[in-house]
């Protein structure tokens, strides 16, 4: 739990604890963006209350003007705010920011999530101090939400962990499928491992260790092997494993090849009279395939394996996007994630712990 002392005059909420802490002065578009966010996750969410933390002579103006928002809202007041250029090192020092306060509030009890918009590094450091890690999680993963031609996909690591052991993917795993099972709604969702190729003697030790130690896990079931690139979109299980280099790059990739195929296909609808009438043809069709890759309905990037929900959204998304991100900590929230990972590491401690043993032994004979 956090060692920073929670002041007397912490805001309360009667019915108990808050359902979040947000950080009201994070991101390109705050406070307005946050506050307008809130107002439109307040009708999908009837039991969201927020403790909403910022500069109060900006805030209450805002929730005047978002009655919706004002009725879930309770505001804490802080003038300090982390700039989204702040190095993390600089940023554990604003001890009154309002995004460390809104990590007091999570580590503290007070709320059971945080929602920010703010600068990731300095958001990512504070979880790690602050919140922590849950026992048993050697570390946090960035899991997040993509578009596949089936459905989604949850995917992790994306940037949190560049190098990753064996046992670190094995964690993921068990995040990602407590990750796929509250946000997603999957009652048991499929789980691949990225790998070079499909094969089981493809890639390095720690994915065919990884592997090995998911066969025989109670995941076993859900575990579908390796997978590689095309299979992220193709939707060939539900949750993709990856170091946070590989997936980070697969994750910018993706994003880059989407942005080249709309402005190509923009290009070819511009070309000639006969390209404009053929636009106006498959218009609706394209609208559709527009809403369904919509960047803002997979707003929501989540640090997963610490003692509490922690979810950042993108720091220039508009109000839309940032309610996605307020959407998926609910969901969180809700329907007990962190309960989901602590029953799943219970059965499979001692499977880690065997494994790792049988590796140090086989390290420790001597080759003849």
């Amino acid at each position: 739990m956090n060692k920073t002392e929670i002041p007397d005059s912490f805001p309360s909420d009667p019915s108990g604890a808050f359902s979040l802490a947000v950080d009201g002065m994070g991101g390109d578009g705050a406070p307005e963006v946050v506050v307008a966010g809130l107002s439109i996750a307040a009708e999908r969410h009837r039991d969201l209350r927020v403790l909403l933390i910022g500069d109060e002579a900006r805030l209450q103006p805002l929730l005047a003007k978002y009655p919706r928002a004002a009725a879930v809202c309770t505001v804490w007041h802080t003038d300090v705010s982390i700039p989204m250029d702040m190095k993390p090192t600089q940023a554990l020092r604003q001890r009154q920011s309002s995004m460390r306060l809104s990590m007091d509030a999570v580590a503290s009890g007070r709320a059971q999530g945080v929602v920010s918009a703010g600068n990731s590094g300095a958001m990512l450091a504070l979880a790690k101090i602050v919140i922590k890690t849950l026992p048993g999680i050697s570390r946090p993963a960035m899991a997040a939400i993509s578009p596949t031609v089936k459905g989604d996909v949850v995917m992790l690591d994306l940037g949190a962990n560049v190098v990753c052991d064996w046992r670190n993917l094995v964690e993921f795993a068990v995040m990602g499928e407590a990750f796929a099972k509250s946000v997603l709604g999957l009652p048991a969702p499929t789980i691949g491992l990225l790998n070079i190729g499909s094969e089981e003697l493809k890639g390095d030790e720690k994915l065919r260790v990884a592997a090995e130690t998911l066969r025989e896990s109670p995941l076993a079931a859900q575990f579908h092997g390796f997978v590689e690139g095309h299979d992220i979109t193709a939707g060939t299980t539900d949750v993709v494993v990856t170091d946070g280099f590989t997936g980070n790059v697969a994750l910018k990739t993706g994003e880059g090849v989407l942005k080249m195929a709309t402005t190509l296909l923009r290009r070819v609808f511009q070309s000639s009279v006969l390209a404009k009438i053929g636009y106006l043809l498959v218009r609706p069709g394209l609208e559709r395939m527009k809403e369904w890759l919509d960047p803002r309905r997979y707003n929501g990037a989540v640090f997963v394996g610490l003692n509490g929900v922690v979810v950042k959204s993108h720091g220039g998304t508009d109000a839309e996007g940032f309610a996605a991100a307020v959407d998926v900590a609910m969901d969180m929230v809700t329907h007990g994630f962190n309960d989901s990972i602590r029953d799943r590491l219970s059965h499979m401690g001692a499977l880690l712990s065997g494994q790792k043993v049988a590796e140090e032994r086989e390290v420790a004979v001597p080759v003849s």
